[in-house]
């Protein structure tokens, strides 16, 4: 108190330095939560706008599309028709219960588009071809500049008799370079692709080209290129799903590069897709339940669920009537399943399976499966990055 104030000053109590800096440290937590905040509302704010221009966009198309028609339809010209009342594309969409507006498409699963006549389909067939041939000139300029694996072999078609073994051998190199560094992974790409012709139609062949282009996303840096592999795989992927449905291998494959897909897309691209990439994680499980993998890809999938910020979930409820839901207990079911099935599998398995438990408060598991994580190689890009983590764990732990 001032001494000179006399006898009627009033006196302010005086906080200790402790209580001083508890209050410093709320009023640091209040406004960086009201920072994030402010940054929530901007993204959901650019989302929502993107979705508005979206959905504009198929508006316009649509009228376009059905314009055209009525032109097609006013001078219409002979033509031998087809018995064919149906298309053979099959696409997928998110099992998520809404309903969704686009024509010929169900409310979840798979969709098999009937709404063009044979007779739509050959006029626009003819006014695509240039399209075709320019977009595959296009294609092949990219991969030979990524590559640079020099001369391109030319395709081999094998006869009748020798195709079932040469398509053995060629399916054990695949898998043997797969399993190699960045350079090897590029050479299998470019030992599947020069056999494409001759075993177009062999199911193992295909998830496995389909693998390799999803082994191109992990070893190209340029995000044009990986975005380009992904969607490559994803289309071969589709149209063996046609004929195999029951393929956990294509199931799989086909979940792996939707989400390689979906890093390169909007916010609600992304959540829909994580409806597809869980639809096909399970049906691969279903069919082929002992695979570590799949049980692996599960719980990625539950993690990040599990994690989902204010804004994605918000995005999720105000896209789909049911948004996707899951645990921290959810996702370490399935990377110990993964453990059980295949010891070993991958660091970064046991990375997730540490994370999980320091989480859910159990230190001494946390650090238990540290140590076995530790013991583990680094053979992805994926366990590289899992290796940085458990460093931080590890030195967070010690501190």
């Amino acid at each position: 108190v001032d001494a000179g104030a006399g006898a009627g000053a009033e006196l302010t109590p005086v906080l200790r330095h402790e209580q001083q800096v508890d209050v410093l440290e709320r009023l640091d937590f209040v406004l960086g939560n009201i920072l994030e905040l402010r940054r929530e509302v901007e993204e959901l704010r650019s989302s929502l706008q993107g979705l508005a221009a979206e959905i504009v966009g198929q508006v316009r198309s649509h009228l376009e599309e059905t314009q055209r028609g009525r032109r097609r339809r006013q001078f219409p010209c002979a033509r031998e028709r087809s018995d064919s009342t149906g298309s053979s594309s099959i696409y997928f969409t998110a099992s998520s219960g809404a309903a969704n507006g686009d024509d010929g498409e169900s409310e979840g699963g798979y969709m098999t588009a009937n709404a063009e006549s044979d007779y739509d389909r050959d006029t626009e067939r003819e006014s695509e071809e240039g399209e075709d041939a320019v977009s595959s000139d296009a294609v092949g300029t990219t991969r030979r500049g990524s590559l640079q694996l020099g001369t391109e072999a030319e395709p081999r078609v094998p006869s009748d008799s020798g195709q079932e073994e040469g398509l053995g051998q060629l399916l054990q190199q695949a898998d043997r370079l797969h399993c190699g560094d960045a350079q090897e992974k590029r050479e299998g790409f470019q030992l599947l692709l020069n056999n494409k012709l001759a075993y177009a139609e062999q199911k193992d062949f295909l998830w496995r080209l389909a693998r390799a282009h999803s082994d191109m996303c992990e070893v190209t840096e340029d995000a044009d290129e990986k975005r380009t592999y992904a969607l490559e795989g994803k289309e071969d992927l589709e149209a063996a799903l046609q004929k195999w449905d029951q393929s956990a291998e294509c199931h799989q494959w086909y979940a792996v590069l939707c989400g390689q897909l979906a890093e390169h897309e909007s916010i609600q691209k992304r959540i829909q897709t994580g409806y597809i990439f869980k639809e096909h994680v399970d049906k691969a499980i279903e069919l082929k339940p002992e695979d570590p993998k799949s049980h692996y890809l599960l719980g990625r999938w539950c993690y990040e669920v599990s994690h989902l910020g204010w804004l994605e979930k918000r995005t999720a409820a105000a896209l789909f009537e049911t948004p996707p839901s899951a645990t921290v207990e959810d996702a370490l079911q399935s990377f110990l399943r993964v453990e059980e099935l295949n010891p070993g599998f991958s660091k970064a398995g046991r990375v997730y399976i540490a994370k999980c438990y320091r989480e859910l408060g159990n230190n001494s598991a946390a650090a238990l499966w540290m140590n076995l994580a530790s013991e583990l190689p680094a053979g992805t890009r994926e366990d590289a990055e899992s290796e940085r983590e458990l460093e931080e764990m590890q030195s967070s732990l010690v501190e």
